[in-house]
């Protein structure tokens, strides 16, 4: 499942820049109750992006701006409750780790959905079933 975190530029300390990602990473498994799949774990990948000086907008003009951001399979987030959970986990991971002000209504989170039969890791298209399948087995599903 793909992350793509964005930050303004020393919106995050040094410590928070490197552990961000893995954070975010452990809050979308745990909202979905993943931690320690095999099958997951190795697949959660994505990037850590801290945009030049001014280059980060809210409102028009250049302000402090966190976007995170969650490619996932249509069958991932399947409640109000988890959906709530991933996003108030990211924003207070990302409220601890901030190296200064920064508001909390500037932090955004967001899901996109693969269409079902289009996730790919490896060179394999996975239907939602056989995703299900690839998890509850806790297999990487890679031959």
């Amino acid at each position: 499942m793909p992350i793509s975190i964005q930050l303004s530029p020393h919106l995050l300390t040094p410590d928070g820049e490197r552990d961000v990602f893995s954070r975010v990473a452990d809050a979308l498994l745990s909202v979905h109750g993943l931690d320690g799949n095999r099958f997951m774990e190795p697949n959660v990948i994505g990037h850590v992006t801290v945009f030049p000086e001014g280059s980060s907008y809210a409102g028009k003009k250049a302000q402090s701006l966190a976007v995170v951001e969650v490619k996932v399979p249509s069958v991932t987030f399947p409640n109000r409750e988890v959906q709530q959970a991933f996003v108030a986990k990211v924003t207070d991971i990302i409220d601890e780790l901030k190296a200064g002000a920064h508001p909390r209504e500037r932090t955004f989170v967001n899901v996109t959905y693969a269409v079902d039969g289009t996730w790919g890791i490896g060179g394999k298209a996975y239907t939602n079933e056989e995703l299900g399948g690839a998890i509850a087995g806790g297999d990487r599903g890679r031959s």
